[in-house]
């Protein structure tokens, strides 16, 4: 009997979390398409200027140690 009861208290709890997460994705402003796209190509450019300022910052390092180190 306990068992059954601790297992129905489970299932509810279960039940209530997804209930509030729906009730909460509801209450989301999801971006339209536009918007989506701009933080998608802002997200990537940054990303790619990181990316190429990072490989700079190695290559001069290397460049410095070969130097330093012949």
């Amino acid at each position: 009997m306990a068992k059954a009861s601790a297992k129905a208290k489970k299932e509810n709890a279960i039940v209530r979390y997804f209930k509030a997460t729906h009730s909460e994705l509801k209450k989301v402003r999801w971006p339209t398409r536009q918007e989506a796209l701009n933080l998608t190509l802002i997200v990537v450019g940054v990303t790619a200027f990181m990316a190429a300022l990072l490989g700079l910052i190695d290559y001069i390092f290397a460049k410095m140690f070969s130097l330093i180190f012949r």
